[in-house]
């Protein structure tokens, strides 16, 4: 395809100059060239495709980056990526030294704010339009566009409730972009709702008659259609659901209509006071396989976009996420305590099958994380055993939760945490390299973290046999390829498990990072134990290694400040030992984009650079200990 009008467009100035009855053609090119660009990157495709027409009618009548834009979530934004001088910088799309697949503040002046993890665009676009009112801006406005399933959140609710107080001067504009899904399908009353409005009578069935009323009439037909595109709210003034907060609502309108949308934002731009304009799309508009299943193309790596994505068969090493989802199906199948929760992550999280079997104990409560924690916490106060499937990045959003609900309470609550470590792609936001510093300070909380598949599913039946808060924080991806195996067994709580026994180093690792060590160890004739749990950490295991080596190295997939190789100096300390240890793990730094074999080279996370350093050290401590010349 020849991008005849994408070609002139190389900023939002560009796509200004180009006539109105154009948009539809440049909307039909993007899309087309986002299919192809994606297609070699990989990258988030369904919901930038649904906001292509967005996107362009934001750009073209609104005067940014003076009038600041956030996109809620983030990987909706590739189109406005293209129309903001990015477009070949989506050649290293998510890639090191690359764009980010969200947007960021210091990428471009067009990213108003960072926005990879969920309804925060309300917040911080009131925060914004407020600031413009203080300094007396009175033509800048702040744009809100945040998706459905992200305004489940209960943070995006909060922000509605304190917009809806501020009248005449404060410029907000809340761009719901309605597409009947997240990333998982649409859970929770809310989503029903606005499927209710976007299927009404008024919506639907009155335009329709409309339509075959005035059609043979062609004068009083062309009068509508005007009447229409020049018409802001199509089915009500203001809809329930917004009404509570006191704010303006206009809509459904269609969001593939770019003119139509064109004419709406005109008239919007006119007003002076927070608004909410409702605009129905499609997750995957234009891309056919996209369209038939929006899920699969959410995220997605290199693929042939004539064919779209063939799913392999069965791989010959499940990832922990599939150790996770078939050790869940199995324990809900042995006991009927077993509950299971995600917060809008069932694919991700494993849970498609255990949805299937087990539907009377199974929750998506949408993008609400704090909410899945104490739902929880109920659950566990009403005799169930509920499990609680989660990203690392997520959980983030609901250690309050965790902290004052479940584990002060000391209810038996078991956190699956999914993509703890070293993520890749998607970049700071999503790197799960704090979790176990959250969650280890917290009393009543076992906190396990798993090196291979055998490891995840004895600590996940440990886990959920214990009467008290557990966690167990996996990796993403595949392991070193054990079998996991179909028993129940349960591993001694606070017990490491010495892999190696050698001289001199001790190799102290937690999780993943065992796999890293063994070869040093290995190499080095050295000690390797499997420190298994970060909380309660084996004090007998680090005082028997420090007694009798002259090394201790730790090595953890997360942040090194207050981590687990602090756990293990803090042993040392308390029992008045005096050792010398070397840490390995995440530096006091955001760590962006890129492989997770480029991530782990950058960060000297490989066996050959910590053996490097361990000898290094080693050299290091004989030549302290040589006798004086």
């Amino acid at each position: 395809m020849k991008y005849r009008l994408l070609d002139e467009v190389d900023g939002v100035e560009a796509l200004r100059r180009i006539p109105e009855a154009q948009l539809p053609e440049l909307a039909r090119e993007l899309r087309h060239f986002m299919v192809r660009s994606v297609a070699k990157t990989g990258g988030h495709l369904s919901s930038s495709l649904g906001a292509v027409e967005l996107a362009l009618a934001i750009h073209y009548v609104f005067n940014t980056p003076y009038d600041r834009l956030i996109w809620d979530v983030g990987h909706q934004a590739y189109a406005h990526k293209i129309l903001t001088g990015r477009r070949a910088g989506m050649a290293k799309l998510r890639q090191i030294d690359g764009i980010s697949g969200f947007p960021k503040r210091n990428e471009s002046p067009f990213d108003a704010f960072g926005t990879a993890h969920s309804s925060t665009s309300i917040s911080a676009a009131l925060g914004m339009a407020v600031a413009s009112h203080l300094a007396g801006e009175k033509d800048r406005w702040a744009i809100a566009v945040i998706g459905d399933g992200a305004l489940t959140g209960g943070m995006a609710i909060e922000a509605l409730n304190d917009a809806g107080v501020w009248k005449k001067g404060v410029k907000l504009l809340v761009i719901l972009n309605d597409n009947d899904c997240s990333i998982s399908p649409p859970a929770g009353a809310l989503s029903k709702h606005l499927a209710k409005i976007v299927s009404t009578q008024a919506f639907n069935s009155a335009r329709e008659m409309s339509k075959r009323m005035m059609k043979p009439i062609p004068k009083l037909w062309e009068v509508a259609k005007l009447a229409e595109r020049q018409t802001i709210g199509f089915v009500s003034p203001q809809s329930a659901l917004f009404s509570v907060f006191d704010i303006n609502y206009y809509g459904p309108v269609d969001g593939h209509d770019v003119r139509s949308l064109v004419e709406v934002l005109k008239n919007l731009k006119k007003l002076d006071r927070p608004l909410v304009l409702h605009v129905a799309t499609m997750k995957g508009k234009g891309y056919a396989p996209a369209e038939a299943d929006p899920t699969l193309y959410h995220g997605v790596g290199p693929f042939d976009p004539a064919v779209g994505i063939v799913k392999s068969g069965a791989p010959s090493k499940p990832t922990y996420t599939q150790v996770f989802g078939r050790w869940v199906c199995a324990m809900a199948a042995r006991d009927k305590r077993l509950y299971a929760i995600t917060p809008a992550m069932r694919e991700g999280s494993g849970l498609v099958e255990f949805e299937r079997r087990f539907a009377d104990r199974y929750r998506d409560v949408a993008i609400a994380e704090q909410h899945a924690v104490t739902y929880a916490a109920g659950l566990a106060c009403g005799g169930m055993k509920p499990v609680v499937a989660i990203y690392s990045t997520f959980l983030q959003r609901a250690i309050d939760q965790v902290i004052h609900d479940v584990a002060l309470q000391n209810l038996p609550v078991t956190f699956a945490i999914d993509r703890g470590g070293i993520v890749g792609a998607d970049g700071a936001t999503h790197q799960g390299v704090f979790d176990l510093v959250e969650l280890r300070s917290v009393p009543n909380l076992t906190v396990m973290t798993p090196s291979n598949e055998r490891e995840t599913r004895l600590m996940l039946t440990t886990a959920f046999e214990m009467n008290s808060p557990a966690a167990v924080r996996y990796p993403r991806g595949r392991g070193p390829g054990v079998d996991p195996g179909e028993d129940f067994e349960t591993i001694p709580v606070g017990v490491a498990n010495v892999l190696r026994r050698g001289a001199r180093v001790a190799f102290l690792g937690f999780g993943p990072m065992t796999n890293v060590l063994a070869p040093v160890a290995q190499n080095l004739d050295g000690t390797l134990i499997d420190m298994r749990f970060v909380k309660p950490i084996d004090r007998e295991a680090v005082l028997e290694a420090a007694r009798t080596h002259d090394l201790l190295v730790t090595a953890e997939e997360g942040v090194l400040m207050g981590g687990a190789g602090d756990a293990v100096m803090e042993v040392l300390s308390d029992a008045g030992v005096d050792a010398p240890v070397m840490r390995f793990g995440i530096p006091d730094e955001f760590i962006e984009q890129g492989t997770q074999g480029q991530i782990y080279e950058m960060l000297g996370l490989t066996p050959a650079a910590v053996e490097a350093k361990v000898r290094a050290r080693l050299e290091a401590l004989e030549e302290a200990a040589a006798p004086k010349a």
